[in-house]
């Protein structure tokens, strides 16, 4: 039945040019932002989880930089350290050189003054943002364990943490002014049996008067201190070594994430642009299957002619 009130031919085009005016609407959206899950609406399951894990990362991005400044400090610490080993190594030898017969200790002593105050000048120097691994200032708060953080973490529960990379500085610390003897340098020397010299240390080392005897004992005892200097030079490199791990495994755990969160709602631009020529080609069409329902209405009137 022909009817000029109700036009069903033109409600069925004028219906299917809307949904494909709708698709279209939807793919250039894609097209123009990247993205095909831009909102919770186009999948919420998927926004939900691109939306926590692009957080995830930008906390990763957060650990990345406290990485860079943990092994700045550490670094530092570390240069210091192996600095002061060469000065401390440099008083050794002078004890070696003083245990000769005949030798003016007086003038070896002003050798090793001199390499006293350079031992305090590379260690209070060696500092990185306010933190001095190898010193402690008079009346500054004693050492103790220094966290870098390392990592973010998030488990099957959906509960955060932080793992962090500690260093003892009670082992790295050379000076102590607040408490000499936490000091590897400002700590009392030790003689061979492992009895504590009175009043002797790296830094207070005076062999002006020295006997034989004395000189045999601040050579063992300049020598543990040495020994213990190496092993918490070894303890720094370590650190640094991890450091340097962690800094890597952090790059690409971001990159892993961004290249799954993109996997998740990223749009594929090839599918995309296909479709949207096709829906191009069905709109024309609908225009005309539409225009051409209406003009059935037109025919009518030829009929009344």
């Amino acid at each position: 039945m022909t009817s000029i009130m109700t036009n069903n031919s033109a409600m069925a085009a004028l219906s299917t040019l809307r949904s494909i005016n709708s698709s279209m609407e939807t793919t250039q959206d894609r097209i123009s932002s990247g993205f095909r899950v831009g909102n919770a609406s186009d999948n919420a399951a998927y926004w939900s989880i691109a939306t926590t894990m692009r957080s995830d990362n930008k906390a990763l991005g957060t650990v990345q930089d406290a990485l860079g400044l943990g092994a700045a400090k550490t670094s530092v610490a570390y240069t210091g350290m192996k600095a002061a080993i060469s000065v401390v190594d440099e008083i050794k030898a002078k004890l070696v050189a003083a245990s000769e017969p005949g030798v003016d200790k007086s003038k070896v002593q002003k050798e090793i003054t001199q390499l006293q105050d350079q031992l305090k000048s590379v260690v209070k120097s060696a500092g990185f943002s306010g933190e001095n691994w190898l010193y402690t200032a008079s009346g500054a708060t004693a050492p103790g364990t220094k966290s870098i953080v390392g990592s973010f973490n998030r488990d099957a529960s959906n509960n955060v943490s932080l793992t962090t990379l500690d260093v003892d500085t009670t082992k790295t610390m050379l000076i102590d002014e607040a408490a000499t003897a936490n000091g590897l340098l400002t700590a009392e020397l030790k003689d061979a049996g492992g009895t504590a010299i009175a009043g002797v240390s790296v830094l207070s080392l005076n062999i002006t008067a020295a006997d034989t005897t004395a000189l045999k004992n601040y050579l063992s005892g300049v020598d543990s201190v040495l020994k213990s200097m190496t092993d918490a030079a070894s303890d720094l490199g370590a650190v640094d070594s991890r450091i340097d791990l962690q800094k890597g495994f952090v790059d690409d755990l971001m990159d892993a994430i961004e290249s799954g969160v993109g996997k998740l709602v990223d749009a594929d631009m090839n599918e995309e642009s296909t479709r949207l020529k096709a829906l191009q080609t069905q709109q024309q069409l609908g225009i005309q299957a539409l225009s051409i329902a209406n003009s059935s209405s037109q025919n009518i009137l030829s009929l009344f002619r």
